[in-house]
């Protein structure tokens, strides 16, 4: 085989007449830019002139300059990425492309050489670790699913991103909040309206710790705002329950949603009105997408390699840190269990970033808000065994009950959700009304009638 011949069948995936077509249909029609903008980005193309075109097509739309051969041709001698033969091939480009009708079906195609061309890229990258020698094999597991998970979700290969870029998701997204007239949450919802507006939701990679003492009602929170979310947003919740199995975990959710004494579950007790209740839970909690794991071995590296493959995942809760194992199902030797909890936060806060979701931790507190006379409410130094944990957070918040420490108190079944740290918006404390006998929280302004 002749060595030119050679060279084409080695040459990594792609089609020069796909990519010709998709620039020259920008060329001659440029209200498809748009449409093409938002499927395609400048790795996809192959070829380097491509791709040039496409950063100067890219960059005149942002600031909405007029798209033409002759206008692209003088922003690619501005930018230095013009040649001598730059103005005769974007007039071939046009010549070729008699019409723009059939322009995403050749961006499906330029789009699925380049996913092909990560793969590959993602393969080659994989078994040139496995052949160093170096780490476990459960490393290299998930180093490949990573790899992957990050081709599946548009990462794959990018390099640093452009301002003008981010410019224009900014600009969307401003447009988007405004046209729902400024009411839309930019993050997950919580279900309690108080707490939203003051934290705006759980935003996308963000790291919320939800800390108390026992017998606070931590546990019965986030289960509260992980059906809140499922409901709300239709995407999948992953719950990991360290502590309760995930039949305990599913009667709370019944007792919450169908407002059935927690008792009468456990005790089997039922009256046939409970059972109405029950029903009407149980079709509700079917139609949500949670999915339970109560392994209480599991890792940070276990739980994201779990939630990477799940495709249409919106929050993910954690209950809860203490009872995390560090890094190979134990802790470094040598090291205190301050450094391992310390090394877990920093991770989950990672692990938020990577899935693009809000990540919900429960945390335990010190001894030492019990300990003070005049105000047992928690602050930031009561997280217990480690200062990394507020550090790493994006969102700190504490549950207290003033009746849990004084039995005389006038705020009875009320909770207090003290927002300490809140890196994007204010801190406050929102009042909640406690359910005991349903192990539930509402808002204050809901009220409830005993049945």
């Amino acid at each position: 085989m002749p060595l030119d011949e050679q060279l084409l069948v080695h040459s990594m995936p792609h089609s020069p007449e796909a990519e010709q077509a998709v620039l020259g249909s920008m060329l001659i029609d440029a209200d498809c830019i748009k449409d093409v903008m938002d499927k395609l980005r400048a790795e996809d193309f192959y070829l380097q002139q491509n791709r040039d075109i496409f950063e100067a097509i890219y960059s005149m739309f942002i600031f909405s300059k007029p798209v033409d051969g002759v206008t692209v041709a003088g922003e690619m001698e501005k930018a230095g990425t013009a040649s001598e033969n730059t103005r005769s091939y974007l007039l071939q480009l046009m010549e070729v492309t008699p019409t723009s009708a059939n322009v995403m079906e050749y961006v499906r195609m330029v789009r699925d050489k380049s996913l092909m061309r990560e793969v590959a890229s993602a393969a080659s990258e994989i078994t040139a670790e496995v052949q160093k020698g170096v780490g476990s094999a459960q490393g290299m597991l998930e180093l490949a699913e990573q790899k992957i998970y990050d081709i599946r979700r548009g990462r794959g290969g990018q390099g640093m991103t452009p301002i003008g870029v981010v410019l224009q998701e900014v600009m969307s997204e401003l447009s988007e909040l405004m046209a729902n007239g400024g009411k839309t949450l930019p993050g997950v919802p919580t279900g309690f309206s108080a707490l939203d507006d003051k934290t705006n939701g759980m935003g996308k990679g963000n790291l919320l710790i939800l800390a108390a003492r026992p017998g606070m009602g931590k546990t019965s929170m986030a289960l509260n705002i992980a059906l809140n979310a499922a409901k709300s947003t239709g995407k999948t919740v992953a719950v990991f329950s360290l502590e309760m199995s995930k039949v305990e975990l599913v009667k709370r959710l019944i007792a919450g949603e169908g407002l059935v004494e927690l008792k009468r579950l456990a005790t089997g007790n039922l009256r046939e009105s409970d059972w109405m209740k029950i029903a009407e839970a149980a079709s509700t909690l079917s139609r949500t997408d949670i999915r339970i794991e109560d392994n209480s071995m599991l890792t940070v590296a276990d739980m994201n390699a779990k939630c990477l493959r799940l495709d249409n995942l919106g929050l993910v809760v954690i209950d809860y840190l203490q009872l995390m194992n560090g890094a190979d199902n134990q802790a470094h030797k040598g090291d205190s269990r301050q450094n391992v909890v310390s090394e877990m936060s920093r991770m989950l806060k990672i692990m938020a970033k990577n899935l693009g979701v809000p990540v919900l931790c429960l945390s335990q507190l010190s001894r030492a808000n019990e300990k003070r006379t005049d105000n047992k409410r928690p602050m930031l130094s009561d997280l217990r065994e480690s200062g990394a944990i507020e550090q790493d957070a994006d969102v700190v918040m504490f549950l207290y009950r003033d009746d849990y420490y004084n039995k005389e108190s006038e705020e009875q079944n009320i909770a207090e959700c003290i927002i300490a740290k809140n890196r994007h918006g204010e801190t406050d404390t929102v009042k909640l009304r406690w359910m005991p006998d349903f192990t539930s929280f509402e808002t204050l302004e809901e009220r409830y009638e005993q049945p």
